[in-house]
């Protein structure tokens, strides 16, 4: 099925450059009206038309979704870009229409906890910006640990600078005490949630699973991974016999779409699940954060944005 079934207009009302790499969009549904409903942690996936190449890439949600009047996110332009975040630095105007799928939540706020304890590094702290604005309006306890580098300490002082400084905490290097004790202090009934570079997201979860919180109260998300290469194999979707060569700096997803073919997919960065694909035959090579070691020793699963295939053939359920 063609993404555009499901996609709606939006105007970019507007742009507003934060740092040299890191820029604010305001989008408006392009024929008027409300925004769709979306909720804390939400996410919007923009369908970016460059020349003969869509880009597909999701983007946290930062304003209280309680005001419907317009969608806003963030975007860094990274180094490695794929093409997303370039394009929209380097090429999407104010007043152009773009289009974006319906808001969708893989990182929701846990409604029965009593409190909330974020932890995010750079970017990372977006989700938390719409989490941060629904806890305000419902006087909901909450403290966040931001980790950045010195040089963009402003801007995400900027950006929480409405809030309380008693709430936020800013670290600039790599010392967790601050946070350990913070895990230490939280009541019972708090939920923990962290977004952000994989090694800070892994060690912040790994210390607070050392200090007895459970599993269940444990959040994460990650977005914007980026696939490393690899041996080129060749990935036979089954339902249509179509065979695809992979190159070696090419992923499985992208070789798949390149093909004419949609396949699910959102974070592209092995975190978020939906492009999880049943394998017919053939071994992968996993590079993923989502499955567990049971579901990777099967080798019955791949997730196609970040893994590849150990075997010269892998044929998949698609």
């Amino acid at each position: 099925m063609s993404h555009r079934a499901t996609t709606l207009p939006l105007r970019v009302a507007t742009i507003v450059p934060l740092s040299p790499t890191l820029k604010a969009f305001t989008l408006l549904p392009a024929d008027g009206g409300l925004v769709a409903p979306s909720g804390p942690g939400a996410h919007l996936r923009l369908f970016l038309k460059d020349g003969e190449r869509l880009h597909r890439n999701a983007y946290s949600l930062i304003a209280n979704p309680a005001d419907r009047s317009h969608l806003s996110i963030i975007v860094r332009r990274v180094a490695d870009s794929k093409g997303g975040s370039a394009f929209l630095h380097e090429q999407v105007s104010e007043g152009d229409v773009i289009e974006a799928g319906l808001p969708a939540n893989l990182f929701p706020v846990m409604r029965t906890a009593r409190r909330h304890l974020m932890v995010s590094g750079g970017i990372g702290l977006t989700p938390f910006l719409a989490y941060i604005a629904a806890f305000e309006a419902a006087s909901t306890p909450w403290e966040l640990h931001h980790f950045c580098r010195p040089a963009e300490r402003a801007v995400f002082e900027q950006l929480l600078a409405r809030y309380p400084a008693s709430k936020v905490h800013f670290h600039c290097d790599v010392d967790l005490g601050g946070l350990e004790q913070a895990l230490i202090r939280q009541p019972l009934g708090t939920h923990f949630y962290t977004c952000g570079p994989a090694l800070l997201m892994e060690a912040a979860m790994e210390l607070a699973a050392s200090l007895g919180w459970p599993r269940a109260r444990l959040h994460s998300e990650s977005f914007g991974g980026v696939a490393a290469g690899g041996e080129p194999f060749i990935a036979v979707l089954r339902r249509s016999g179509l065979e695809i060569a992979v190159g070696a700096e090419t992923s499985l997803l992208d070789a798949i779409e390149a093909a004419g073919v949609e396949a699910p997919c959102l974070c592209r960065g092995g975190a978020c699940g939906q492009c999880v694909t049943e394998v017919a035959e053939g071994e992968p090579e996993h590079r993923d954060h989502f499955l567990d070691a049971e579901e990777r020793a099967s080798n019955r699963l791949i997730m196609t944005c970040v893994s590849r295939a150990r075997t010269a053939r892998l044929v998949l359920e698609l």
